[in-house]
Protein backbone atom coordinates (compact mmCIF):
# COMPACT_ATOMS: atom_id res chain seq x y z
CA UNK A 1 0.00 0.00 0.00
CA UNK A 2 1.61 3.26 -1.13
CA UNK A 3 1.68 6.16 1.29
CA UNK A 4 1.80 9.68 -0.20
CA UNK A 5 3.76 11.83 -0.65
CA UNK A 6 6.69 9.53 -1.49
CA UNK A 7 10.01 10.95 -0.28
CA UNK A 8 12.84 10.75 -2.83
CA UNK A 9 14.83 13.81 -1.80
CA UNK A 10 17.20 11.99 0.55
CA UNK A 11 20.21 14.11 -0.41
CA UNK A 12 18.49 17.03 1.32
CA UNK A 13 17.70 15.05 4.48
CA UNK A 14 16.58 11.60 5.63
CA UNK A 15 13.96 10.30 8.03
CA UNK A 16 15.32 9.33 11.44
CA UNK A 17 15.74 5.56 11.81
CA UNK A 18 13.48 4.31 14.67
CA UNK A 19 16.58 2.61 16.18
CA UNK A 20 18.26 6.03 16.32
CA UNK A 21 15.23 7.63 18.01
CA UNK A 22 15.17 4.80 20.56
CA UNK A 23 18.86 5.38 21.42
CA UNK A 24 18.29 9.14 21.83
CA UNK A 25 15.17 9.12 24.00
CA UNK A 26 16.73 8.52 27.47
CA UNK A 27 19.10 11.47 26.96
CA UNK A 28 16.16 13.89 26.75
CA UNK A 29 14.71 12.80 30.10
CA UNK A 30 16.50 10.74 32.75
CA UNK A 31 20.07 10.98 31.35
CA UNK A 32 20.06 14.74 30.93
CA UNK A 33 23.48 15.64 32.39
CA UNK A 34 26.00 18.10 30.95
CA UNK A 35 29.01 16.18 29.57
CA UNK A 36 31.40 18.84 30.93
CA UNK A 37 30.06 18.39 34.49
CA UNK A 38 32.86 16.19 35.79
CA UNK A 39 31.92 16.13 39.49
CA UNK A 40 28.76 14.00 39.53
CA UNK A 41 27.23 10.89 37.89
CA UNK A 42 24.87 12.82 35.58
CA UNK A 43 27.84 14.47 33.89
CA UNK A 44 29.88 11.24 33.76
CA UNK A 45 26.98 9.43 32.11
CA UNK A 46 26.57 12.13 29.47
CA UNK A 47 30.31 12.28 28.81
CA UNK A 48 30.46 8.49 28.41
CA UNK A 49 27.60 8.63 25.89
CA UNK A 50 29.36 11.35 23.87
CA UNK A 51 32.63 9.38 23.93
CA UNK A 52 30.80 6.26 22.73
CA UNK A 53 29.35 8.26 19.80
CA UNK A 54 32.83 9.57 18.97
CA UNK A 55 34.02 5.99 18.69
CA UNK A 56 31.08 4.96 16.50
CA UNK A 57 31.70 7.82 14.05
CA UNK A 58 35.49 7.26 14.10
CA UNK A 59 34.97 3.60 13.12
CA UNK A 60 32.67 4.56 10.24
CA UNK A 61 35.36 6.73 8.62
CA UNK A 62 38.46 4.72 9.63
CA UNK A 63 39.85 7.23 12.15
CA UNK A 64 42.46 5.79 14.54
CA UNK A 65 41.50 7.86 17.58
CA UNK A 66 37.94 8.83 18.66
CA UNK A 67 39.42 12.10 20.00
CA UNK A 68 39.89 13.14 16.36
CA UNK A 69 36.10 13.62 16.12
CA UNK A 70 34.98 17.19 16.97
CA UNK A 71 31.21 17.65 17.31
CA UNK A 72 29.47 20.60 15.60
CA UNK A 73 25.90 21.62 14.78
CA UNK A 74 26.04 20.07 11.28
CA UNK A 75 27.89 19.81 7.99
CA UNK A 76 27.82 23.54 7.27
CA UNK A 77 29.52 24.39 10.56
CA UNK A 78 32.05 21.58 10.07
CA UNK A 79 33.00 22.96 6.63
CA UNK A 80 33.23 26.51 8.03
CA UNK A 81 35.44 25.34 10.91
CA UNK A 82 37.74 23.40 8.56
CA UNK A 83 38.24 26.12 5.94
CA UNK A 84 38.23 29.22 8.15
CA UNK A 85 40.11 27.46 10.94
CA UNK A 86 42.94 26.43 8.60
CA UNK A 87 43.03 29.82 6.83
CA UNK A 88 43.51 31.59 10.18
CA UNK A 89 45.90 29.08 11.79
CA UNK A 90 48.24 28.75 8.80
CA UNK A 91 48.08 32.29 7.41
CA UNK A 92 51.78 32.89 8.07
CA UNK A 93 52.64 29.79 6.06
CA UNK A 94 50.48 30.69 3.05
CA UNK A 95 47.33 32.31 1.71
CA UNK A 96 46.19 29.98 -1.08
CA UNK A 97 43.41 27.36 -1.11
CA UNK A 98 42.53 24.92 -3.91
CA UNK A 99 38.91 23.77 -4.21
CA UNK A 100 36.46 22.86 -7.01
CA UNK A 101 33.65 24.54 -8.92
CA UNK A 102 31.09 21.92 -7.77
CA UNK A 103 31.45 22.12 -3.98
CA UNK A 104 28.17 22.55 -2.10
CA UNK A 105 27.15 26.09 -1.17
CA UNK A 106 28.78 25.91 2.27
CA UNK A 107 32.15 25.23 0.65
CA UNK A 108 31.78 27.78 -2.17
CA UNK A 109 30.42 30.54 0.07
CA UNK A 110 33.16 30.09 2.69
CA UNK A 111 35.78 30.22 -0.09
CA UNK A 112 34.23 33.45 -1.41
CA UNK A 113 34.34 34.99 2.08
CA UNK A 114 38.01 34.01 2.46
CA UNK A 115 38.72 35.66 -0.91
CA UNK A 116 37.13 38.87 0.37
CA UNK A 117 39.47 38.63 3.36
CA UNK A 118 42.51 38.51 1.10
CA UNK A 119 43.10 34.79 0.53
CA UNK A 120 43.58 33.42 -2.97
CA UNK A 121 41.31 30.57 -4.04
CA UNK A 122 41.66 28.42 -7.17
CA UNK A 123 38.43 26.74 -8.31
CA UNK A 124 39.41 23.63 -10.29
CA UNK A 125 36.99 22.71 -13.13
CA UNK A 126 35.40 19.29 -13.58
CA UNK A 127 35.13 17.01 -16.59
CA UNK A 128 31.73 16.42 -18.28
CA UNK A 129 31.13 13.36 -16.06
CA UNK A 130 31.71 15.42 -12.90
CA UNK A 131 35.10 13.90 -12.09
CA UNK A 132 38.06 16.12 -11.25
CA UNK A 133 41.34 15.54 -13.07
CA UNK A 134 43.85 15.23 -10.23
CA UNK A 135 46.48 16.75 -12.54
CA UNK A 136 44.40 19.98 -12.53
CA UNK A 137 44.68 20.12 -8.73
CA UNK A 138 48.42 19.51 -8.96
CA UNK A 139 48.79 22.36 -11.48
CA UNK A 140 46.93 24.70 -9.12
CA UNK A 141 49.23 24.10 -6.11
CA UNK A 142 51.73 26.88 -5.35
CA UNK A 143 54.36 27.31 -2.59
CA UNK A 144 51.68 29.37 -0.73
CA UNK A 145 48.99 26.63 -0.83
CA UNK A 146 47.86 25.65 2.68
CA UNK A 147 44.70 23.64 1.94
CA UNK A 148 43.07 21.45 -0.72
CA UNK A 149 39.31 21.05 -0.18
CA UNK A 150 37.41 18.63 -2.44
CA UNK A 151 33.99 17.14 -1.76
CA UNK A 152 33.95 13.34 -1.55
CA UNK A 153 30.64 12.89 -3.39
CA UNK A 154 28.58 15.60 -5.02
CA UNK A 155 25.22 16.58 -3.52
CA UNK A 156 23.47 16.93 -6.91
CA UNK A 157 25.01 14.40 -9.30
CA UNK A 158 26.45 11.94 -6.76
CA UNK A 159 29.83 11.69 -8.53
CA UNK A 160 32.48 10.19 -6.21
CA UNK A 161 35.95 11.71 -6.61
CA UNK A 162 39.25 9.81 -6.49
CA UNK A 163 39.85 10.95 -2.94
CA UNK A 164 42.79 8.59 -2.31
CA UNK A 165 44.67 10.05 -5.31
CA UNK A 166 44.04 13.60 -4.07
CA UNK A 167 45.17 12.55 -0.59
CA UNK A 168 48.43 11.15 -1.99
CA UNK A 169 49.03 14.36 -3.94
CA UNK A 170 48.37 16.52 -0.85
CA UNK A 171 50.76 14.42 1.25
CA UNK A 172 53.51 14.59 -1.40
CA UNK A 173 53.26 18.38 -1.46
CA UNK A 174 52.86 18.89 2.29
CA UNK A 175 49.39 20.44 1.92
CA UNK A 176 46.48 19.79 4.33
CA UNK A 177 43.56 17.95 2.68
CA UNK A 178 39.90 18.50 3.65
CA UNK A 179 36.97 16.62 2.18
CA UNK A 180 33.28 17.44 2.55
CA UNK A 181 31.85 13.94 3.07
CA UNK A 182 28.36 15.04 4.13
CA UNK A 183 26.84 13.07 1.23
CA UNK A 184 29.33 10.18 1.20
CA UNK A 185 29.61 9.14 4.85
CA UNK A 186 27.53 6.04 5.53
CA UNK A 187 26.85 5.40 1.83
CA UNK A 188 30.27 4.53 0.43
CA UNK A 189 33.41 3.21 2.19
CA UNK A 190 35.66 5.90 3.72
CA UNK A 191 39.06 5.36 5.32
CA UNK A 192 40.72 8.61 6.38
CA UNK A 193 44.02 6.81 7.02
CA UNK A 194 44.22 4.93 3.71
CA UNK A 195 42.94 7.94 1.75
CA UNK A 196 45.26 10.53 3.32
CA UNK A 197 42.41 12.74 4.57
CA UNK A 198 43.38 15.33 7.21
CA UNK A 199 39.97 16.94 7.78
CA UNK A 200 36.53 15.46 7.02
CA UNK A 201 33.09 17.08 7.43
CA UNK A 202 29.97 14.95 7.98
CA UNK A 203 26.46 15.31 9.35
CA UNK A 204 23.86 13.13 11.11
CA UNK A 205 20.69 14.03 9.22
CA UNK A 206 21.89 12.53 5.92
CA UNK A 207 22.48 9.09 7.48
CA UNK A 208 19.04 8.65 9.12
CA UNK A 209 20.16 10.54 12.23
CA UNK A 210 18.78 13.77 13.74
CA UNK A 211 19.18 17.29 12.37
CA UNK A 212 21.44 19.57 14.41
CA UNK A 213 24.47 17.30 14.90
CA UNK A 214 27.57 17.20 12.73
CA UNK A 215 31.22 16.31 13.10
CA UNK A 216 34.63 17.33 11.86
CA UNK A 217 37.42 14.77 11.80
CA UNK A 218 40.72 16.51 12.65
CA UNK A 219 43.90 14.44 12.19
CA UNK A 220 46.06 14.30 15.34
CA UNK A 221 49.30 13.00 13.87
CA UNK A 222 51.06 12.55 10.53
CA UNK A 223 50.51 15.58 10.29
CA UNK A 224 48.93 17.04 13.41
CA UNK A 225 46.33 19.49 12.11
CA UNK A 226 45.65 22.63 14.11
CA UNK A 227 42.60 24.87 13.79
CA UNK A 228 41.66 28.32 15.03
CA UNK A 229 38.16 27.92 16.55
CA UNK A 230 35.17 29.83 15.19
CA UNK A 231 33.37 29.80 18.54
CA UNK A 232 35.10 30.77 21.80
CA UNK A 233 33.82 29.78 25.22
CA UNK A 234 34.50 27.03 27.73
CA UNK A 235 37.15 25.23 25.70
CA UNK A 236 34.93 22.24 24.88
CA UNK A 237 35.94 19.79 22.10
CA UNK A 238 39.67 20.21 22.80
CA UNK A 239 39.30 23.97 22.36
CA UNK A 240 38.14 23.66 18.76
CA UNK A 241 34.41 24.17 19.28
CA UNK A 242 33.09 25.60 22.54
CA UNK A 243 29.47 25.24 23.55
CA UNK A 244 27.25 22.76 25.40
CA UNK A 245 27.12 19.55 23.39
CA UNK A 246 23.70 18.39 22.12
CA UNK A 247 24.01 15.03 23.87
CA UNK A 248 20.77 13.39 22.59
CA UNK A 249 21.56 14.39 19.00
CA UNK A 250 25.17 13.23 19.30
CA UNK A 251 24.00 9.87 20.71
CA UNK A 252 21.67 9.63 17.71
CA UNK A 253 24.50 10.46 15.30
CA UNK A 254 26.65 7.74 16.87
CA UNK A 255 23.90 5.11 16.59
CA UNK A 256 23.17 6.15 12.98
CA UNK A 257 26.89 5.79 12.15
CA UNK A 258 27.00 2.36 13.77
CA UNK A 259 23.99 1.16 11.76
CA UNK A 260 25.58 2.48 8.54
CA UNK A 261 28.84 0.67 9.26
CA UNK A 262 27.03 -2.62 9.87
CA UNK A 263 24.53 -2.39 7.00
CA UNK A 264 26.18 -0.15 4.37
CA UNK A 265 27.28 -2.89 1.93
CA UNK A 266 23.87 -4.59 1.79
CA UNK A 267 22.00 -1.28 1.79
CA UNK A 268 24.11 0.16 -1.04
CA UNK A 269 23.44 -2.94 -3.16
CA UNK A 270 19.67 -2.82 -2.53
CA UNK A 271 19.31 0.94 -3.07
CA UNK A 272 21.61 0.80 -6.11
CA UNK A 273 19.27 -1.77 -7.70
CA UNK A 274 16.24 0.44 -7.05
CA UNK A 275 18.07 3.46 -8.49
CA UNK A 276 19.07 1.47 -11.59
CA UNK A 277 15.46 0.36 -12.09
CA UNK A 278 14.27 3.98 -11.88
CA UNK A 279 16.99 5.07 -14.31
CA UNK A 280 16.18 2.31 -16.81
CA UNK A 281 12.45 3.09 -16.70
CA UNK A 282 12.94 6.79 -17.39
CA UNK A 283 15.78 6.64 -19.92
CA UNK A 284 14.12 3.88 -21.95
CA UNK A 285 10.73 5.68 -22.11
CA UNK A 286 11.69 9.34 -22.57
CA UNK A 287 13.76 10.60 -25.51
CA UNK A 288 16.11 13.63 -25.23
CA UNK A 289 16.77 12.61 -21.64
CA UNK A 290 20.33 12.80 -20.26
CA UNK A 291 22.04 11.29 -17.22
CA UNK A 292 24.09 13.88 -15.32
CA UNK A 293 27.33 12.83 -13.63
CA UNK A 294 29.41 9.69 -13.89
CA UNK A 295 27.43 6.56 -14.86
CA UNK A 296 29.34 4.32 -12.41
CA UNK A 297 31.43 6.39 -9.96
CA UNK A 298 28.49 7.81 -8.03
CA UNK A 299 26.50 7.30 -4.88
CA UNK A 300 24.16 4.30 -5.03
CA UNK A 301 21.13 6.40 -4.10
CA UNK A 302 21.58 9.22 -6.65
CA UNK A 303 19.97 9.74 -10.05
CA UNK A 304 20.17 13.14 -11.75
CA UNK A 305 18.51 13.52 -15.15
CA UNK A 306 17.94 16.44 -17.53
CA UNK A 307 14.80 16.42 -19.68
CA UNK A 308 15.34 18.60 -22.75
CA UNK A 309 12.52 21.00 -23.73
CA UNK A 310 10.85 21.03 -20.30
CA UNK A 311 11.53 23.12 -17.21
CA UNK A 312 12.68 21.16 -14.17
CA UNK A 313 10.40 23.28 -11.98
CA UNK A 314 7.41 22.30 -14.16
CA UNK A 315 8.22 18.61 -13.71
CA UNK A 316 8.44 19.12 -9.94
CA UNK A 317 5.11 20.96 -9.90
CA UNK A 318 3.54 18.11 -11.83
CA UNK A 319 4.75 15.62 -9.22
CA UNK A 320 4.98 17.49 -5.92
CA UNK A 321 1.63 16.41 -4.46
CA UNK A 322 2.71 12.77 -4.75
CA UNK A 323 6.51 12.83 -4.70
CA UNK A 324 9.18 14.91 -2.97
CA UNK A 325 12.04 15.51 -5.44
CA UNK A 326 14.35 18.44 -6.15
CA UNK A 327 15.88 20.26 -9.08
CA UNK A 328 19.17 20.83 -7.25
CA UNK A 329 20.54 20.98 -3.72
CA UNK A 330 18.42 21.95 -0.73
CA UNK A 331 20.87 24.79 -0.15
CA UNK A 332 20.04 26.44 -3.49
CA UNK A 333 16.37 25.55 -4.09
CA UNK A 334 15.30 28.93 -2.70
CA UNK A 335 16.48 30.45 -5.99
CA UNK A 336 15.34 29.74 -9.54
CA UNK A 337 18.87 29.88 -10.92
CA UNK A 338 19.89 26.90 -13.05
CA UNK A 339 22.07 24.38 -11.24
CA UNK A 340 25.68 25.61 -11.17
CA UNK A 341 26.79 21.98 -10.78
CA UNK A 342 25.07 20.85 -14.01
CA UNK A 343 26.33 23.98 -15.78
CA UNK A 344 29.89 23.12 -14.63
CA UNK A 345 29.61 19.83 -16.54
CA UNK A 346 29.33 21.85 -19.74
CA UNK A 347 25.54 21.54 -20.12
CA UNK A 348 23.58 24.38 -21.69
CA UNK A 349 21.58 26.72 -19.45
CA UNK A 350 18.40 25.08 -20.83
CA UNK A 351 19.54 21.59 -19.78
CA UNK A 352 20.79 22.89 -16.43
CA UNK A 353 17.27 24.30 -15.89
CA UNK A 354 15.69 20.95 -16.75
CA UNK A 355 17.56 18.72 -14.30
CA UNK A 356 15.77 16.65 -11.65
CA UNK A 357 17.47 14.88 -8.76
CA UNK A 358 16.00 11.63 -7.46
CA UNK A 359 17.69 10.47 -4.25
CA UNK A 360 16.61 7.30 -2.49
CA UNK A 361 16.93 6.22 1.14
CA UNK A 362 16.80 3.22 3.45
CA UNK A 363 13.01 3.04 3.61
CA UNK A 364 12.11 3.40 -0.09
CA UNK A 365 10.39 0.38 -1.66
CA UNK A 366 10.21 -1.21 -5.13
CA UNK A 367 6.55 -0.19 -5.31
CA UNK A 368 7.47 3.47 -4.71
CA UNK A 369 10.18 3.37 -7.38
CA UNK A 370 7.76 1.91 -9.95
CA UNK A 371 5.16 4.56 -9.15
CA UNK A 372 7.56 7.52 -9.23
CA UNK A 373 9.18 6.29 -12.45
CA UNK A 374 5.82 5.90 -14.20
CA UNK A 375 4.49 9.27 -13.00
CA UNK A 376 7.70 11.05 -14.04
CA UNK A 377 7.39 9.60 -17.56
CA UNK A 378 3.73 10.72 -17.77
CA UNK A 379 4.45 14.26 -16.53
CA UNK A 380 7.42 14.80 -18.87
CA UNK A 381 5.46 13.50 -21.87
CA UNK A 382 2.51 15.75 -21.04
CA UNK A 383 4.76 18.80 -20.74
CA UNK A 384 6.48 17.91 -24.02
CA UNK A 385 3.09 17.81 -25.76
CA UNK A 386 2.65 21.44 -24.74
CA UNK A 387 6.16 22.47 -25.81
CA UNK A 388 6.49 24.17 -29.22
CA UNK A 389 10.29 23.81 -28.96
CA UNK A 390 10.00 20.04 -28.62
CA UNK A 391 7.65 19.92 -31.62
CA UNK A 392 10.10 21.94 -33.76
CA UNK A 393 13.02 19.77 -32.66
CA UNK A 394 11.11 16.60 -33.57
CA UNK A 395 10.48 18.09 -37.03
CA UNK A 396 14.24 18.41 -37.45
CA UNK A 397 14.46 22.19 -37.04
CA UNK A 398 17.82 23.40 -35.69
CA UNK A 399 16.63 25.54 -32.79
CA UNK A 400 19.96 27.37 -32.60
CA UNK A 401 19.50 28.66 -36.16
CA UNK A 402 16.07 30.20 -35.56
CA UNK A 403 15.82 33.99 -35.43
CA UNK A 404 13.17 34.66 -32.81
CA UNK A 405 12.74 38.36 -33.59
CA UNK A 406 13.63 40.82 -36.29
CA UNK A 407 16.93 42.69 -35.89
Amino acid sequence: MLKFPIFMDAQSTTPCDPRVVEAMMPYFTEKFGHPASRNHPFGWEAEAAVDRARGQIARLIGARDPKEIVFTSGGTESINLALKGIAEMYREKGNHIVTTVIEQRAGIDVAKRLERQGLEVTYVPVQPDGLIDVAEIEKAITPRTILISVMFANNEIGTIQDIAAIGRLAKSRGVIFHTDATQAAGKTPIDVEAMGIDLLSCTAHLVHGPKGAGALYVRRKGPRVRLTPLIDGGGHERGMRSGTLAVPLIVGFGRAAEICREEMADEAARIGKLRDRLQDMILSSVDECFLNGHPDRRLPNNLNVSFAYVEGESVLMGLNKETALSSGSACTSATLEPSYVIAALGASAELAHSSIRFSLHRFNTEEEVEYVGQRTIEVVKRLREMSPLYELAKEGVDLKSIKWKAD
